[in-house]
C-alpha cells in the first residue's frame, strides 16, 4: 500500500508575517498525521521555510524551476539555487504555467529531468480543460502530457517523480470531480506509468489537484489510485490544510 502525501501550493500568496503564522499553525497540528505533508511556496519565501521548518515533519519546496543550469536567463531560478534552500519538492507543469506562460509538455519534461538530476522530487502536473473533457479527450490530453515526461526521463527514473492530476475545470471554480471520476483518470495514468516501468509505477504517488477540501478529502483519498492531494486555496488556512492531511487513512 502506498503512503499518502498532501502538498500545499501557495501560488502567489503570502507575506513574512502571514507565512510565519500559517506554518506555526500547521506544525502545531501535524502530530499523528498518517500522510506526509509539504508546502510549495513563492521563491522569496524559501529561506523562511528553510529557517522555520528544518527538523520538522513538514517538507517544503518551490513552484517552478528553470530547465537551464545557470547563465543569462534573467528572472529564472535554477535547480541548484533551490537546493541551497533545502527544497525537497518542486511543482512543474502546473496548469497556470501551461496556460499563462505557454509552457509546452517538452519544456515541462526538461524541467522534470533537471530536478531529478539535482536530487529533488518533481511534482509533475497534468490535466485537461473543460472543453477537452466535454470532447472526450481527457485521457488523450493527460497521456500526452505525461508521455513527454516519461520519454525524457526514461523508465529508470520513474520512481523519482510525484504525479498530480489537476482537472483545469475544477481549479478555483468550486467544481470538483467526483471521487469516481477522479479515480478513473488516476487509474488510467497508473496504466501509462506501468507501460513505462511496471515495478516503479506501483511506487509513484499520484495526487489529486482539483479543489480537494476538508469535506471531500477523505472520499477522494479513499480511492485506490489517489495517493494524496495538491492543495491550492485550502492550503492557506492551517485548519483546512490540517483537516485534509488528517483525512488520509
Amino acid at each position: 500500500m502506498r503512503s499518502k502525501l498532501v502538498v500545499g501550493n501557495w501560488k502567489m500568496n503570502g507575506s513574512r508575517e502571514a507565512n510565519a503564522l500559517l506554518l506555526t499553525g500547521i506544525l502545531a497540528g501535524l502530530a499523528n498525521a498518517k500522510a506526509a505533508a509539504a508546502v510549495c511556496v513563492p521563491a522569496p519565501y524559501l529561506y523562511q521555510c528553510h529557517d522555520l521548518l528544518q527538523g520538522s515533519e513538514l517538507a517544503w519546496g518551490a513552484q517552478d524551476v528553470s530547465c537551464q543550469p545557470s547563465g543569462a536567463y534573467t528572472g529564472e531560478v535554477c535547480a541548484s539555487m533551490l537546493q541551497d534552500f533545502g527544497c525537497r519538492y518542486v511543482i512543474v507543469g502546473h496548469s497556470e504555467r501551461r496556460a499563462y506562460h505557454g509552457e509546452s509538455s517538452e519544456l515541462v519534461a526538461k524541467k522534470t529531468k533537471a530536478l531529478i538530476e539535482a536530487g529533488m522530487t518533481p511534482i509533475v502536473c497534468v490535466g485537461e480543460t473543460l472543453e477537452q473533457r466535454e470532447a472526450g479527450q481527457t485521457m488523450e490530453v493527460v497521456n500526452e502530457q505525461l508521455g513527454a515526461v516519461l520519454d525524457k526521463i526514461g523508465p529508470d527514473a520513474l520512481a523519482s517523480i510525484v504525479l498530480a492530476y489537476e482537472p483545469v475545470w475544477a481549479i478555483g471554480t468550486g467544481k470538483t470531480a467526483t471521487p469516481e471520476m477522479a479515480q478513473q483518470v488516476h487509474a488510467g495514468l497508473r496504466e501509462k506509468l506501468r507501460a513505462c516501468n511496471a515495478a516503479s509505477a506501483e511506487k509513484v504517488l499520484v495526487l489529486y489537484g482539483g479543489s480537494m477540501k476538508p469535506d471531500n478529502a477523505a472520499d477522494l483519498m479513499a480511492q485506490p489510485d489517489i495517493d494524496g492531494g495538491l492543495i491550492g486555496g485550502a492550503a492557506l488556512k492551517a485548519a483546512d490544510f490540517l483537516a485534509i492531511i488528517h483525512a488520509a487513512k
